[in-house]
């Protein structure tokens, strides 16, 4: 090999990336030891962005396109190495690309339940998860920030830190979206621009751009889920105790059936006695409701049946048990305790 031919391989006179693979956000150009020729070529195609940097210093910033490496074209970098208008010697610097593409298919979701505030239920514990996507749209900011003097740098190096931010602005965006939990389920489209436009401000601290958040899935943990039901159950019947003794009634034969197919017996037939009594003082209750009417036209009604001191005790232990599960305020359980001790009296 010959003296010139040494020399002339020492020259970088083309500048430029083929991305190889997805996920790639930042690499870096095989510089080593070799200079870039005064005049060479840079070529920067759609969706990538190139960086020169002199010393640690960021100085050019190209788009998309062809450029031909002069001082004209390098304006920062010749005020930096204070070259003059005749220079046109090799010179070294660090170049730097960056994909511009959209991270596409990014998952953000709670691992743990994280615990918000409600305008109906107070604070509430909820699981949520979805797909955001984004790209670089600063890269000397997130040359600055985040890459730095890698030779490559990939969209799973900051997996975690951008999970991390989508949960940190999740209340925030429940507080400013305003929607209850209830309708959180019907309305993810507009909980996920709340979430975006939370969320897009830490993101553009270094260099990105957030360019979509989808919400996937929204979910109370399931011992809170059960408290719900209940509560649903009790709205659809309204907040007439007696409707909901009834509905209690109902939801319980099913089970009262399982335990007397279960227990045979004595006990089983005990259970089944006491599931036809409980369904036939319902029933008894709803025909004396219906006769009551027609009862009042033709002459004054007649006094309520009183009830015994057992019954009085068997609903109050049932109050009881509604309040240690929530269902019932400690208002709604003193109120309705009151009232059963003054039949006792």
């Amino acid at each position: 090999m010959g003296l010139m031919s040494f020399i002339k391989k020492q020259f970088i006179d083309i500048i430029q990336w083929t991305e190889e693979s997805d996920g790639t956000l930042a690499w870096r150009f095989p510089i080593a030891d070799m200079e870039i020729q005064y005049g060479g070529s840079l070529t920067v195609r759609e969706s990538q962005m190139a960086v020169f940097v002199n010393e640690g210093k960021v100085a050019d910033v190209f788009g998309p396109g062809m450029y031909k490496l002069t001082t004209q074209t390098l304006p920062v970098l010749t005020y930096l190495k204070n070259w003059d208008k005749l220079f046109e010697s090799p010179f070294k610097s660090d170049v730097y690309f960056f994909s511009t593409r959209q991270q596409i298919d990014q998952r953000w979701g709670t691992q743990q339940p994280v615990t918000i505030r409600d305008k109906d239920f107070g604070a509430v514990r909820l699981r949520a998860f979805g797909n955001y996507a984004y790209k670089i749209v600063d890269p000397k900011l997130f040359h600055q920030q985040i890459s730095g003097t890698r030779e490559q740098y990939t969209a799973a190096e900051l997996d975690g830190q951008l999970r991390g931010l989508m949960l940190q602005h999740i209340s925030d965006a429940v507080a400013q979206s305003g929607i209850p939990f209830l309708d959180l389920a019907a309305n993810q489209v507009e909980f996920a621009k709340a979430l975006q436009e939370a969320t897009a401000p830490s993101f553009e601290a270094i260099g990105l751009k957030l360019e979509g958040v989808t919400l996937q899935n929204v979910s109370l943990p399931e011992e809170l889920q059960k408290i719900l039901d209940q509560k649903i159950g009790m709205g659809m019947i309204g907040q007439n105790m007696g409707q909901f003794m009834q509905y209690q009634t109902a939801q319980s034969l099913p089970e009262m059936a399982k335990g007397a197919a279960a227990g045979g017996g004595i006990a089983g037939d005990a259970m089944g006695l006491g599931a036809g009594v409980a369904l036939g003082q319902v029933m008894a209750q709803q025909l004396q409701a219906g006769l009551a009417p027609a009862a009042h036209a033709a002459a004054a009604p007649a006094a309520p049946a009183a009830q015994s001191a057992d019954d009085i005790m068997g609903l109050l232990e049932k109050l009881g048990d509604l309040k240690a599960k929530g269902i019932l305020t400690e208002e709604e359980f003193s109120a309705k305790k009151a009232d059963l001790l003054k039949k006792l009296g």
